[in-house]
């Protein structure tokens, strides 16, 4: 049986959707090329962007939204939080938080922020 993830996105505005979807290609090959993703999560303010649809579409799964106070819970489970990110957003992670928070409180992260251009993408395992 596939093991089911959830993938957190985090986007700047200037993000494209298809660099979006070639980068959870990416991050979905190899070793999670057999997992199935149930949901796009992302922080409060960026599901109607045009690169979180863009994905969204692609895999069929809905987007799950959180607000930064949320996501700032998750901040001892990030692998990679961002003091600078807090300090703009309020929160240490979106693309590590978001997964997790949308996974459940049991869910590890099997892929930490991965980033190019624009697009921030990691994985967490639901439980």
């Amino acid at each position: 049986m596939a093991r089911t993830v959830v993938i957190g996105i985090g986007v700047t505005e200037a993000a494209l959707a298809r660099e979006a979807v070639a980068l959870v290609e990416k991050v979905l090959g190899g070793p999670l090329k057999d997992a199935r993703p149930v949901a796009i999560a992302t922080i409060f303010g960026r599901a109607e962007h045009i690169a979180i649809q863009g994905v969204a579409g692609y895999l069929g799964v809905p987007v799950v939204v959180f607000d930064a106070a949320r996501l700032e819970q998750e901040t001892p489970r990030l692998h990679n939080p961002s003091v600078s990110l807090y300090e703009r957003i309020g929160c240490h992670g979106v693309a590590e938080a978001a997964a997790l928070a949308a996974a459940g409180p049991g869910a590890i992260l099997l892929v930490g922020k991965t980033k190019v251009g624009g697009v921030t993408v990691a994985v967490a395992a639901t439980n």
